[in-house]
């Protein structure tokens, strides 16, 4: 049998003027942004925690703590690679992924195959490993009313 984990990640942030939207590596024209202290990328942080959680380790906050100026505005692909190389020096290779978008506005559906393009690069896996949904939350909570963004991603990694 194969050694096998799986791991859930969820994020969120709220919408702010004055940021550039960047979603699962991928900059998505809107006129507001991720109120966060890195890039606000809120799929990459989902599947950052996802990935930590499958392997046993510590969280994103906890690798990447926002009192350090160290990642104050940054990019979270390379705060990814960090964890995928941290993950794999465990032995552990990721095997699938399946993420969820929630929010109103933007549309994400031209965006789908950027960002699972993306996920590719960043976790050294085929794009037909990768499923990226967008939903909303039919003008429910905060994601319905428009103030932000969650996502939701689950992950398999094996030895």
């Amino acid at each position: 049998m194969t050694d096998f984990r799986v791991g859930f990640g969820y994020d969120s942030h709220r919408f702010v003027p004055g940021r550039q939207l960047v979603v699962g590596g991928v900059v998505v024209p809107y006129h507001l942004g991720l109120k966060a202290h890195s890039d606000g990328d809120v799929l990459l942080h989902a599947v950052c925690d996802s990935l930590l959680g499958a392997a046993g380790l510590k969280d994103i906050g906890t690798c990447f703590p926002d009192t350090d100026e160290r990642w104050k505005d940054a990019d979270s692909a390379a705060l990814l690679a960090d964890i995928v190389s941290d993950v794999e020096k465990e032995g552990w290779k990721v095997n699938n992924l399946d993420c969820t978008l929630v929010l109103e506005e933007p549309k994400i559906k031209p965006y789908v195959d950027p960002i699972a393009g993306r996920l590719s690069e960043l976790l050294n896996i085929g794009r037909e490993r990768i499923s990226v949904k967008a939903k909303t939350n039919e003008k429910m909570g905060f994601t319905g009313s428009g103030e932000g963004v969650a996502a939701f991603c689950v992950v398999t990694i094996v030895k």
